[in-house]
């Protein structure tokens, strides 16, 4: 019965595909733009600013329905040209998504950014969006990829999947049903079924299918580090680049069907067929039953170590070594807890009290490690800091950048050393209070620096750095390597010296850059959260 559920979802879309590109009417004739053949069928794109854009392109079947939890499968084929001008649905998530969006359980849907659809074979860069597991969607103008694709004469993809419950809830512990054997990671599926219709179609765009990078910044980060230990996505990249998100580690089979009952058990529901059958609103109020792991807060979602899709952690107890020859970027920013805290100025003021008390909850059980003693060492490393630089500098080495360490660590002692990377450079917002925080280094390199939402301002130390950057990550698309006339020569990081491109107005190599920090969280071992 699931396998004709899935042949009919198929058909279905199918016969509907060109429509789902989102462009009305999806076969008009005669019309001017791009055309480019897939192997599912034609699609027109526009040229706008030097390049040709295609919005919209289907990957993927719906995953509505009786698709929920189910692996994707690939679109079927249509006839005549389909307009592809119009971004695609975005995963139902919390909140409304980019302006004008659609959220959709139909939501399998990539864009495409390229000089020329002929002539020769570009490097693709595909972005991963962020959001953690939960929230995103490729289509932000954040991740306009007109100017990244003109600068480096680049393919630049961005992608949607399924989020949240969606995309991460391991079912097949509580339901003995073999078509929720995957549920657990389809969003990360879905991420292998876009990388395969980029190696399929993307020479057609101008795109070298043999060259594509992944660069994703905090959650996008993360997928890409879980990608590095799937089989399935073995061979669809030939380059990585994490920003500010990591993966150390995935959920445990056990602690993910806690969560999956807790938030079964919040909406209610008894068996497969009722949870496949709750519209998506009311599906995501799931969302809201307290972790059972970290005891508050809603529940987490992420991908798990299900035997199946993932047999091992992409960097426990070491580098996952299928990937291993694969050139790798690890960054972070300075200030990334900043980031995190919607600019709250009264975050900026803080007593010394008041940072011992509210250092646990960033710390989220990621470290577990005295606060007091964080603080007094702080105040010796750095004796000029006021409470409030001390508490964001604690939160973001116990948060996030510990985990990125430990990435450059593992790659170190494969010998297969990453290009390790930290952007200290101040965003001028409120007077550059916020320093390097959480976002930024993504919004440098695409260089839409007047999206809404972006902090960078356009100044020229801004667009300098954009620039750099930039270059940076186009050079590591081409050769794997990020060296570069723009910056100084980068060494990969290595041990014990752990050398460190610092991202600055004045650019340079530093060996351990915060090792007085690294070493005092080196006192408790670093558990990913969620995990």
């Amino acid at each position: 019965m699931d396998h004709l559920n899935v042949d009919r979802r198929g058909l279905i879309a199918g016969a509907g595909a060109a429509l789902a590109l989102a462009s009305t009417p999806a076969f008009a004739a005669a019309k001017a733009g791009p055309v480019v053949a897939t192997t599912a069928g034609k699609v027109r794109g526009a040229s706008a600013k030097g390049v040709q854009v295609f919005k919209g392109l289907r990957y993927g079947a719906d995953t509505g329905g009786a698709a929920r939890f189910t692996p994707p499968v690939k679109a079927k084929p249509w006839t005549g040209v389909a307009d592809a001008l119009a971004f695609g649905a975005a995963s139902p998530q919390s909140g409304k998504g980019e302006e004008g969006e659609t959220l959709s359980e139909d939501c399998l849907f990539l864009n495409v950014w390229t000089p020329a659809s002929e002539g020769k074979k570009r490097p693709v860069m595909v972005y991963i969006h962020g959001g953690a597991y939960n929230t995103g969607s490729g289509a932000s103008p954040w991740y306009d990829g007109t100017k990244l694709a003109k600068r480096g004469d680049v393919v630049v993809v961005t992608v949607n999947h399924r989020l949240n419950a969606f995309g991460y809830l391991y079912l097949a512990r509580l339901f003995d049903d073999p078509s929720a054997a995957d549920s657990g990671n389809a969003g990360q599926l879905d991420l292998v079924l876009a990388l395969q219709w980029v190696r399929d179609n993307i020479a057609a765009f101008g795109g070298d299918p043999g060259n594509v990078m992944l660069f994703g910044q905090s959650g996008g980060g993360a997928k890409i580090a879980t990608l590095m230990a799937m089989p399935s996505a073995k061979g669809l990249f030939h380059r990585a680049a994490t920003m500010s998100g990591q993966q150390v580690t995935v959920g445990g089979p056990f602690n993910a069907t806690k969560r999956a009952k807790g938030f079964v058990d919040k909406l209610g529901v008894k068996d497969l067929a009722a949870l496949r059958a709750l519209p998506a609103d009311q599906f995501l109020a799931g969302l809201k039953a307290v972790d059972p792991i970290a005891g508050s807060g809603g529940v987490y979602m992420g991908p798990v170590l299900d035997e199946r899709s993932l047999t091992r952690h992409p960097f426990f107890p070491d580098a996952a070594p299928q990937s291993l020859d694969v050139p790798m970027m690890v960054g972070n920013t300075h200030d990334e807890t900043r980031g995190f805290v919607g600019y709250d100025k009264s975050l900026l003021d803080l007593t010394w009290d008041q940072v011992i008390a509210k250092l646990p909850s960033q710390f989220n059980a990621r470290v577990d490690i005295d606060p007091a003693t964080v603080v007094a060492a702080y105040r010796k490393i750095y004796p000029a800091y006021a409470p409030s630089d001390v508490y964001f500098a604690a939160a973001t080495a116990g948060r996030s950048w510990k985990a990125a360490i430990i990435q450059d660590e593992e790659r170190a002692k494969a010998g297969a050393p990453a290009f390790a990377y930290q952007l200290d450079w101040r965003a001028p917002k409120d007077g550059g209070v916020w320093g390097a925080p959480h976002t930024l280094d993504m919004q440098l390199v695409f260089g839409n620096l007047d999206a809404p939402g972006v902090i960078t301002g356009s100044a020229p130390d801004a667009v300098a750095l954009h620039e750099r950057l930039a270059d940076a990550f186009i050079a590591f698309a081409r050769t794997g390597d990020p060296n570069c006339p723009a910056i100084p020569k980068w060494e990969p990081y290595t041990l014990p010296r752990r050398q460190t491109l610092v991202f600055d107005n004045t650019t340079r190599m530093q060996d351990d850059p915060r090792g007085a920090e690294r070493e005092l969280f080196n006192k408790a071992p670093f558990v990913q959260f969620g995990t």
